[in-house]
C-alpha cells in the first residue's frame, strides 16, 4: 500500500492496482500538484466543508463515495456523475481496496448560501482485505480519521476491530484535535505508524509539529510518527 500526502487532508491511497483520493483540496501550501496531474479510480469524501471537497469537480468523471447527503450535493453542484452513497459501519469493495466508513466528530454544513446539513462527518478505514474477525492478520490497513475530535470509538471499535496499521490524524487544533488529543488517539488506536495532517494550512491551525511527536511519546505509544512533506509518497510496508 502506498500513501501520498498532498497537504491538509488530501491523500492518495494505492491498494494493489487501485488508486483512491481522499478529500481533494489542492489550494494548500504543502503541495505543488494540480488536480489535473492526479489520476485516480475513486474519490472518497469525509464531509462537505470547502477545504475537503474544493476540487471534487476536477474529478467529475471519477466514481465518488461519501454519505448520501454529500454525494447528492456534489452530483448536483459539481457535475460528478458516478456516486455511491454509504453510511457509518458500511464497507464497500473498490477494486483491490475495502473501504469502511466510520464516524468523525465534527460539523458538516455545506456552503450553499443557506443552511444545509451534509449529514454525519466520517473517516475511512482502507484495507487490502475485507474486515473480519476470522482473517489471518496479514492485511495492511490505513485509517484516515477525517476532521474529528478525540472520540471513544477509536479506542472501542476502530482500534480493536478494524485494526489499522497506520493512521492519519488531524493535529492542527482549533477546528479538530490538536497535538495532545491526536496523540491520545494514536495511542488508543494502537497503530504502528502515525501521520499528522490538517495543520499549517491556515493561521488558526498553525502548530509546532514537533509537539505532536512529543505528545505521542508522552502517551507511551510505540507508534512511529512520520511527518511527510507535501507530495511525498511512502510505501506503508516499508514504514511498518
Amino acid at each position: 500500500m502506498e500513501l501520498t500526502w498532498f497537504g491538509h487532508s488530501t491523500w492518495r491511497v494505492t491498494v494493489g492496482t487501485t488508486d483512491l483520493l481522499v478529500d481533494p483540496f489542492f489550494d494548500n501550501p504543502h503541495t505543488d500538484t494540480a488536480p489535473s496531474e492526479v489520476a485516480v479510480d475513486h474519490v472518497l469524501l469525509t464531509h462537505g466543508h470547502a477545504d475537503h471537497i474544493a476540487h471534487v469537480g476536477a474529478f467529475a468523471d471519477t466514481h465518488t463515495v461519501g454519505t448520501p447527503e454529500v454525494t447528492g450535493y456534489v452530483a448536483d453542484e459539481t457535475g460528478v456523475e458516478d456516486t455511491t452513497g454509504m453510511n457509518l459501519g458500511g464497507t464497500v469493495e473498490l477494486g483491490d481496496a475495502f473501504v469502511t466508513m466510520v464516524r468523525a466528530d465534527h460539523t458538516n454544513g455545506l456552503e450553499t448560501g443557506y443552511e444545509y446539513s451534509g449529514g454525519t462527518p466520517v473517516g475511512y478505514v482502507i484495507s487490502d482485505a475485507a474486515p473480519t474477525q476470522t482473517g489471518d492478520g496479514d492485511a495492511t490497513t490505513f485509517y484516515h480519521a477525517g476532521d474529528t475530535s478525540l472520540q471513544s470509538e477509536m479506542k472501542d471499535v476502530i482500534g480493536p476491530y478494524l485494526d489499522p496499521d497506520a493512521a492519519a490524524v488531524p493535529v492542527g487544533d482549533h477546528f479538530t484535535m490538536g497535538p495532545m488529543q491526536a496523540a491520545v488517539a494514536v495511542d488508543w488506536l494502537d497503530v504502528d505508524v502515525a501521520f499528522p495532517m490538517h495543520y499549517d494550512t491556515f493561521p488558526p491551525i498553525e502548530v509546532d509539529i514537533a509537539d505532536f511527536e512529543r505528545e505521542v511519546n508522552a502517551t507511551g505509544s510505540q507508534a512511529d510518527v512520520h511527518v511527510l512533506d507535501g507530495d511525498e509518497t511512502v510505501d506503508l510496508s516499508d514504514a511498518l
